[in-house]
């Protein structure tokens, strides 16, 4: 049952509209840390990208850049092109340069797990971005803090949006990639919200994220002619599946604004901020605050080289529609929250 759905109040559309809501307007209060080491200047660190095409990754590579500029840290950044084959080769030259620190980037800790076991027995510190269902610590693999927002949130936010907006009568499509673990938990939280409100989920459909700009455009037209008027709502664990859809949508004759409305499930990409901006393909983005982690993963390596906890921070979410894309950030195309966020890291860093 969802949060805040029980017997006594069951009204799954006020419900569903308050879980909106909450994540639909400004982030202005910092709620993150005030207190850590310091940082000592000179240390090198290895992004390791999963996929430079994908927004997200990009984002957050962005601003990993950005922060360690500001302590004098050298940051290099490889791309694994999103291949398994191509972050193996990746891995294998971060290890090769002795790093400080490493920041996996965008793919499952457990793909690369002889990679991660060298890093670990090197001593080399981890911290990730969405390697893992889970936010913070990932002992098994070695990650000192998993950065990420609350994956069910954002799906469930997702889910709750198209609920909505389909008056409490979704026909929806999930699209996920079973290569991540953390997009299949995405995708079942998506699935079960959607079907505990009262919606229908037409088809789970798993297609690499990798392989979107081939698969989408043909995979698109197939499910319009199997589902016709049904298909009202499309949920996909990530914006990237939607570069590739509107082609096919305008084809078949339907408006950029028409059904099936697209939503996704992160990051909040600049493509998806345009799309959203201009009633293109795609009317939602539950985007997270990617330069913000790009800090916080700079935060939570410096916290690891020193020998103390992750901070604890889960970084905020924020759904993003035509009403409010002009929010904190959004002119830049991106959720960049207006929380003070870069003042608070530099003050813990002793950075200017």
């Amino acid at each position: 049952m969802l949060a805040g759905l029980t017997a006594a109040h069951a009204d799954p559309m006020a419900d569903a509209k308050a879980f909106v809501d909450k994540y639909a307007t400004k982030v202005e209060a910092w709620d993150g840390p005030t207190t850590g080491p310091k940082a000592p200047s000179g240390k090198t660190i290895v992004v390791l990208a999963s996929d430079m095409k994908n927004g997200g990754v990009l984002g957050v590579s962005k601003g990993i850049e950005e922060a360690a500029a500001t302590i004098g840290w050298t940051v290099r950044t490889i791309d694994g092109a999103g291949s398994i084959s191509g972050r193996t080769a990746a891995f294998g030259q971060a290890l090769a340069l002795n790093p400080d620190g490493l920041v996996i980037a965008g793919f499952d800790a457990v793909e690369q797990a002889p990679g991660m076991e060298q890093a670990k027995a090197a001593g080399i510190p981890m911290v990730s971005w969405h390697a893992a269902p889970v936010v913070g610590p990932v002992p098994e693999a070695g990650v000192f803090a998993n950065v990420t927002t609350d994956p069910m949130a954002v799906s469930s936010a997702a889910a709750n949006w198209a609920f909505v907006d389909a008056k409490g009568k979704p026909g929806v499509i999930i699209f996920t990639d079973s290569t991540y673990e953390i997009a299949i938990a995405k995708a079942k939280k998506m699935k079960e919200t959607i079907e505990a409100l009262g919606g229908t989920v037409l088809e789970w459909v798993d297609t690499p994220i990798a392989e979107t700009s081939t698969r989408m455009p043909q995979l698109t037209t197939s499910l319009l002619q199997k589902y016709g008027a049904s298909w009202t709502h499309s949920l996909a664990i990530n914006d990237l599946y939607y570069d590739f859809m509107g082609p096919s949508l305008a084809a078949a004759g339907i408006e950029g604004t028409g059904a099936p409305v697209n939503v996704a499930a992160g990051d909040g990409s600049e493509s998806a901020y345009q799309r959203i901006r201009s009633g293109q393909y795609q009317a939602v983005t539950v985007a997270e605050p990617l330069n913000l982690q790009g800090w916080q993963l700079v935060d939570e390596l410096n916290r690891a080289m020193a020998g103390e906890k992750w901070s604890g921070y889960v970084s905020p979410l924020h759904v993003v529609t035509k009403d409010n894309v002009e929010f904190d950030g959004g002119p830049a195309n991106s959720f960049d929250p207006g929380n003070g966020y870069r003042d608070a890291y530099k003050a813990i860093w002793g950075a200017k």
